[in-house]
């Protein structure tokens, strides 16, 4: 199992220590890094199911998420759908910046500590610090390239595969912020989340998860995937972490400097 934290995420960078671990995070030196962390206040604890950020709302902060797990949901009317995950290090809502108004809600799945920064200290990192702008910048592109799969993934697999890919995408961000385990990805998820965020009922999400089972590939129980085979789990959904830019053909290596 690795459980340790990246190379960065130290004592010292307690609130963004995860903050684009395993991609850019090797380009920012020591003071950018310490200039990340000192735009934070302490953080606080959101309780599990809570709301931070309410579809609509006005707002002049954003949050850092430090510690669990965040959805992005859109409601229409009883019918929610999961948009987004969210994990150590994520900017869970850097977009409000320049919009101040989200088309989305910003959901805690369990207990989560979040630390918030204010827009007029972004305002100052524009001005002052472009190279610490272009890296938040890179953040919110990043959670676009996200968006973008999930379209894909939605449009083109069904519903054992969409799940494989979900579960398959979280392991591999785990283990770029040093949070993977080796054949197991624990979240607080229930039945109607993995349903909600796969685009399908209920019993369908049952019915995918019990094929994954069939199949001798992964097993879901209480929101934790086993799996003794990874390759085999990612063949099967088609899973490419390319557009998590952290490995592979995407992975930028150069013009940060």
């Amino acid at each position: 199992m690795d459980i340790r934290r990246s190379a960065f995420a130290t004592q010292d960078f307690p609130l963004s220590g995860d903050f684009l671990a395993g991609r850019l995070r090797k380009h920012l030196n020591h003071g950018d890094l310490t200039y990340i962390e000192g735009l934070f206040d302490q953080p606080r604890i959101l309780p599990a199911r809570e709301t931070l950020v309410h579809q609509g709302n006005r707002m002049d902060v954003s949050a850092m998420l430090v510690s669990g797990f965040m959805f992005r949901t859109i409601n229409r009317g009883t019918n929610r759908h999961i948009v987004g995950i969210h994990l150590p290090g994520d900017f869970v809502d850097l977009h409000s910046f320049a919009l101040k108004r989200l088309d989305h809600s910003i959901v805690a799945v369990d207990d989560v500590s979040v630390a918030m920064v204010e827009h007029a200290k972004l305002e100052r990192v524009m001005r002052e610090r472009p190279h610490i702008a272009r890296a938040m910048w890179f953040a919110t592109l990043l959670d676009a390239s996200i968006h973008r799969k999930w379209v894909q993934i939605m449009e083109s697999l069904d519903a054992p595969r969409r799940i494989a890919h979900i579960f398959c995408e979280l392991q591999s961000r785990l283990k770029l912020i040093g949070r993977a385990s080796d054949k197991v990805v624990r979240t607080p998820f229930t039945q109607k989340d993995i349903a909600d965020m796969s685009g399908v009922s209920a019993i369908h999400a049952n019915r995918a998860l019990s094929k994954l089972r069939e199949l001798e590939l992964a097993e879901i129980r209480r929101g934790t995937l086993y799996t003794e085979d990874w390759d085999a789990l990612r063949k099967y959904a088609g899973f490419d972490a390319s557009y998590l830019y952290g490995d592979g053909p995407l992975q930028l290596n150069e013009g940060w400097e």
